[in-house]
């Protein structure tokens, strides 16, 4: 990974041979091994004799609690502080990084929003973090808040304030910090998208990150940096267009919860999964009389329980002993395993999101119901056993209603298509319809608008003309995710006397002595025509969908 004008072969090749082989990302199982970055030099090489001073770079990203999650086995900012005292020891030349998203969403945020995240933060000793999309589910007001709170310093030099014209909470454009001699200069970035997903609030705009990385890396560079590092939160695509703008030596991202590796125009990219199951390492070696980066190293340290928890760490955080215990307390139980798992319940149907949909519709004595698979949060699997408060809060975070609307055939069809018409597109759509009373086929090959090619309500083929009663979230009645079809239909059951959805989850957990859903077929994802199961290192390109006939599974 030896560096000669920015970048040489070797890394190149690593990161190219680990993606053919993984995808550029890593399962949730076994603690991952460190991924083949060694350093390689041929006997033929010539060799570069400079002296070099190292610094050391910690990085995490989307991180929403700081207790261990997978039932204890991967996790906790208590082990993160055990390993970074460790690797300060070893190399007190030593940054801690945060790729964006932390304050929300989570069963803790739901009561705090974020202050908690920003206290465990604090007290790990933080460096430096960049504004996540979640950074602003509580809204501007809150975020700015908490950036007073940290006792570490956030980035997002494409977040701005309309009202005052600079960057928002006047977070610094960029910092150049001097570690052990040597000036690293790091910037943030944040996906525009936030502008929706998210609530920044009318004032709050999102510039390119490509012009802004274009404008900043220069000034970084006259003002000494000898090092410039992106800190982003963005899609991949987006960093490999971002390495692309500007000379970045290294990006350190988020945002997909999956671990990868990717280079762009000879600059690594590097992230790893979401909630702290491992720690990234990034050693920087500079020449102490060029004053250039000469090489990189990469290691990925598992946070598992064999690391002892940070005593220090645990009493920072008592204040929140209490909440702790109270989300513990058991509500239901189940005698299967629920696929929580994010982008399962984005792109197919799942057991669980088949019993939330089930529960709506019961709850509201609605003909059928519709949810989007993004408001199921919890993103794990929920092994048979004991279901708590934690559980029914992590599912279901964001407060919401339980409603029910009254829809003709022909507007549930066109809310279906708006529901698939991003799975070919998007690796996870939070848009996606999960149902009950609903037995539906989609072909991702198929036009958008077109994708749907069978449905049936009860048994029954759909009747456009006919009205049904349909229970759903009141976000989606309201014409959240794109489903503005239902704006303006006529309420059974307003948000005015609904039930929560976590209410509603709650009593559905606790309506027997264990529950036991299935995934029981209701929902059927074609490939031109043929039976498609959505995995994550595939994506339903132009070209795999070449074959398929227009006239595919009528």
């Amino acid at each position: 990974m030896s560096f000669s004008s920015r970048l040489l072969s070797p890394l190149a090749s690593s990161l190219a041979a680990l993606l053919l082989a993984s995808c550029a990302s890593l399962s949730r199982g076994a603690p991952p091994a460190a991924p083949p970055f060694a350093e390689s030099t041929s006997p033929e090489a010539p060799q570069d004799d400079e002296p070099t001073v190292t610094v050391t770079l910690l990085h995490v990203n989307d991180v929403y609690q700081f207790s261990p999650v997978d039932f204890g086995a991967r996790g906790g900012l208590a082990r993160l502080s055990t390993l970074r005292k460790r690797m300060v020891a070893e190399s007190p030349n030593t940054l801690f990084l945060l790729a964006g998203d932390t304050l929300g969403p989570s069963v803790e945020s739901t009561f705090h929003k974020g202050k908690q995240m920003i206290d465990a933060w604090n007290a790990l000793g933080l460096d430096f973090a960049v504004l996540g999309n979640h950074e602003f589910d509580f809204g501007p007001d809150v975020m700015r808040q908490r950036i007073k709170d940290s006792h570490f310093t956030w980035l997002g030099a494409n977040v701005m304030d309309k009202q005052t014209g600079h960057t928002f909470g006047d977070t610094p454009p960029f910092v150049i910090r001097d570690v052990g001699g040597v000036k690293v200069g790091i910037f943030g970035v944040l996906l525009g998208k936030t502008k929706y997903s998210s609530k920044p609030g009318p004032d709050v705009i999102f510039t390119d990150t490509c012009a802004r990385a274009r404008e900043l890396v220069p000034q970084m560079r006259q003002q000494g940096a000898q090092v410039i590092v992106a800190l982003t939160h963005l899609f991949v695509a987006e960093d490999k267009v971002l390495a692309r703008c500007a000379p970045i030596d290294l990006i350190l991202g988020g945002h997909e919860h999956v671990m990868m590796h990717a280079v762009s125009n000879g600059t690594p990219i590097v992230k790893m999964s979401s909630e702290g199951r491992e720690l990234g390492v990034v050693t920087l070696h500079v020449g102490t009389q060029s004053h250039k980066l000469k090489s990189m190293d990469f290691d990925v340290l598992p946070v598992v329980p064999e690391v002892p928890e940070d005593p220090a760490f645990a009493t920072a955080m008592h204040e929140y002993d209490a909440l702790m215990a109270e989300l513990s307390q058991p509500v239901g139980r189940t005698s299967v395993a629920l696929d929580a798992i994010e982008e399962s319940n984005r792109t197919h149907e799942t057991n669980l999101a088949s019993f939330v949909a089930d529960a709506y519709r019961k709850a509201t004595g609605a003909e059928i119901a519709l949810i989007n698979g993004g408001s199921i949060r919890s993103d794990s699997v929920l092994r048979p056993g004991p279901l708590t408060r934690r559980d029914v809060l992590a599912i279901h975070p964001f407060p919401g209603s339980v409603v029910s609307i009254e829809v003709t055939g022909a507007v549930l069809r066109q809310a279906l298509e708006q529901g698939v018409s991003r799975s070919a597109e998007e690796t996870g759509p939070g848009r996606f319809p999960q149902v009950s009373g609903i037995q539906y086929a989609f072909d991702v090959c198929r036009p958008v608008g077109n994708r749907i090619v069978r449905v049936t309500v009860n048994g029954e083929p759909l009747d456009p003309k006919r009205t049904y009663v349909l229970a759903t979230n009141s976000y989606m009645a309201e014409g959240g995710d794109g489903y503005t079809m239902f704006k303006g239909a006529k309420y059974r059951i307003p948000v005015q006397k609904a039930k929560s959805t976590q209410d509603v989850l709650r009593e559905a957990f606790a309506s027997a002595p264990s529950i036991a859903p299935t995934a029981d077929g209701r929902i059927e994802r074609l490939r031109g025509g043929a039976r498609d199961v959505a995995k994550k290192d595939e994506k339903d390109t132009p070209a795999a969908c070449a074959v398929a006939p227009a006239h595919a599974a009528q």
